[in-house]
């Protein structure tokens, strides 16, 4: 079953693996490919979660953030 999403794996230096989904930029990782993959959908999920949710992001509170 596809989803038509487009969906980039990298292989990188230090062996692990990076997916990202080229639809909402939503990127994870992982020591093997199919860990990647899983990761991934775990981060989908948790964004789209977050999406519907709609709720404002909390203001930052550490001293480094002060202007």
């Amino acid at each position: 079953m596809s989803t038509g999403r487009e969906i980039r794996l990298i292989e990188e230096d230090d062996g692990w693996w990076s997916a990202i989904d080229e639809e909402t930029g939503v990127a994870s990782q992982g020591e093997t490919r199919e860990e990647a993959l899983e990761n991934l959908d775990e981060a989908l999920s948790a964004t789209a979660e977050a999406r519907e949710a709609d709720t404002p992001s909390t203001e930052p509170d550490a001293p480094w953030f002060e202007g």
